[in-house]
């Protein structure tokens, strides 16, 4: 699994038959039934849709996507959330995080080794003691369309609740980008053993990330100055 999380991230519109030919040709003795499967059990699929991590409860309240056409234009503008897998050497871990898309600036994360709403919940709380959007962004997972999480987004009248459509990869692109980057600095060069060394370890990382990685596409600042100097 830690392979396929490797090469999906890499090439997310793979689908299982490009996924089970290219661990072939790493040396892997597998089938595309078992890729396939082992895609279904991690919630990944190709490209069209988009990580399915979250699933959604047609119970919960959806709401419509607000994004279409919109740049972000300044900090708490548009925040993106999103849920994405940790390996460790024998078991998964889940990490949320709530990012400022203008600034890129991670506002604040949660690690978590299931997926009950409570992390996420927690996660945005603080979140919302740094700043507050006037759009939020996610998809339509079950944990971001719980009451519980809604209910703090509704908590400020200003913020505006925006879903990805379903099937639609890159409504939160800015965010798998963030996976992408912390999976190829950060945790592909690691082997944590455990939740404590993951946490830290990641802590350290998107610590660097928010105030030492310069952006290229923020002119060579880091997200903390972009975040800090252009706040409203």
């Amino acid at each position: 699994m830690g392979e396929i999380d490797k090469i999906y991230t890499a090439h997310p519109f793979y689908g299982y038959p490009k996924i089970t030919r290219e661990l072939k040709e790493k040396g892997f003795i597998i089938n595309h039934k078992k890729v396939s499967r082992l895609m279904r059990l991690m919630g990944i699929q190709a490209i069209y849709p988009k990580r399915n991590l979250s699933k959604p409860n047609i119970q919960n309240e959806l709401y419509p996507y607000l994004l279409r056409g919109i740049k972000a234009k300044y900090p708490n503008h548009i925040w993106g959330v999103d849920i994405t897998f940790i390996k460790l050497k024998s078991d998964w871990l889940y990490l949320f995080a709530v990012l400022d898309w203008y600034s890129r600036f991670i506002l604040s994360w949660e690690l978590s080794d299931n997926l009950e709403t409570r992390f996420c919940c927690e996660a945005l709380t603080k979140a919302l003691k740094v700043g507050i959007p006037e759009i939020h962004n996610s998809d339509q997972g079950s944990q971001l369309t719980a009451k519980e999480y809604l209910a703090i987004l509704k908590a400020y009248s200003s913020i505006k609740i925006s879903m990805d459509g379903k099937g639609r990869a890159f409504d939160n692109i800015f965010t798998e980008r963030l996976w992408r980057t912390v999976k190829y600095e950060e945790v592909y060069l690691k082997d944590y053993s455990n939740y404590f060394e993951a946490k830290e370890n990641l802590s350290k990382y998107l610590n660097f990330y928010n105030s030492k990685r310069f952006h290229q596409s923020l002119n060579y600042k880091t997200p903390e100055m972009v975040y800090k100097s252009g706040r409203r």
